[in-house]
């Protein structure tokens, strides 16, 4: 279990009441963000706690890993310089009661805050540096116990929900892309024929699927060659894809399900030289019940330049985990 610190002055009235945390990918510049890179290490039964208006005013327990989602419309004019598409975590949350101000307790606080990366100041105000923090046990026991005491139950582990873990990444997922087929075949410059195979490979079928066949005719993890048991997965994703890249064979690879649920969650990828990849947050008895052993032993092969540059972009915005 880790322990989480969440900034949400701005959104705090649409992502509580909502069930989520949601950050930009990169920073305004287009550079990496710590706390953006944070959110991809969140696992379910992770505690948060939120933080707004000077105050904790809720305690979450997050409910899905990260996954890339749009913008929340709901957000308006909060973050109007945010990209389009970032970071979202499911998240369970109960508003506490009697919020919390943590300036009122900044001298037992002071001795537990970390020397860099601190969610709070040594006056106590928040620093709102970052959107999320990662905190220590210790000072998340000793917030919990300046609160109530089912807050300090949940952070000690003493208490656990009845929490399934949340059904809405596929939903959302779904949703999201079912708005971008919609605009797709909506458009008048697209020619039908082009936008038939456009949708067929959302699916994994088509034209893409029969070129994609062409190059990569088993998966590269486990082997299996027959056709039936295989899946036509885009390494970009077609949601994030042009109509170009999406019927792109080189964009892709054949997998079997299993393969293919954990390449487009993020649990896993391939670096350029064929070495698999497998997250940090990937559950380790569950990866072992899919097949894959010894993952740093695992190499699939060779990539032409074209699947190169897209398992790059695969590296650098679905593979979930620490990034170094």
């Amino acid at each position: 279990m880790n322990y989480w610190w969440v900034n949400q002055n701005q959104t705090y009235r649409y992502e509580v009441p909502g069930g989520y945390m949601w950050s930009p990918k990169r920073n305004v510049k287009g550079g990496t963000n710590r706390a953006y890179d944070l959110m991809r290490t969140v696992v379910p039964g992770d505690i948060i706690f939120s933080f707004a208006d000077t105050k904790i005013k809720a305690i979450g327990i997050a409910t899905s890993h990260c996954y890339e989602y749009p913008k929340p419309s709901e957000f308006g004019e909060a973050g109007k310089y945010w990209e389009l598409v970032g970071w979202r975590v499911d998240v369970d949350y109960r508003v506490i009661p009697d919020p919390l101000r943590p300036k009122d307790h900044i001298a037992s606080l002071n001795k537990l805050l970390p020397s860099k990366y601190s969610p709070l100041q040594n006056n106590g105000n928040g620093n709102q540096v970052f959107y999320l923090y990662d905190i220590s046990y210790e000072l998340a026991s000793h917030l919990a116990l300046l609160m109530d005491r089912f807050v300090l139950d949940l952070v000690k582990g003493d208490v656990v929900l009845d929490l399934l873990e949340s059904q809405n990444t596929s939903k959302n997922l779904l949703a999201w892309e079912d708005i971008v087929q919609d605009d797709l075949e909506l458009d008048p410059l697209i020619p039908e024929t082009t936008k038939e195979a456009l949708v067929q490979s959302r699916r994994g079928q088509g034209k893409f699927r029969s070129e994609l066949l062409k190059i990569e005719n088993h998966c590269r993890v486990t082997k299996v060659d027959k056709r039936e048991h295989l899946v036509a997965s885009h390494t970009k994703p077609w949601r994030d894809s042009t109509n170009e890249e999406r019927l792109d064979p080189e964009n892709g690879f054949m997998l079997t399900p299993t393969i293919d649920h954990l390449f487009d969650r993020g649990f896993i990828s391939f670096e350029a030289s064929g070495a698999l990849v497998v997250s940090s947050v990937a559950h380790t008895q569950s990866m072992e019940r899919m097949g894959i052993f010894n993952h740093k032993e695992i190499n699939v092969g060779t990539f032409s330049s074209g699947q190169r540059q897209y398992l790059d972009w695969h590296r650098e915005f679905i593979l979930l985990g620490r990034v170094d």
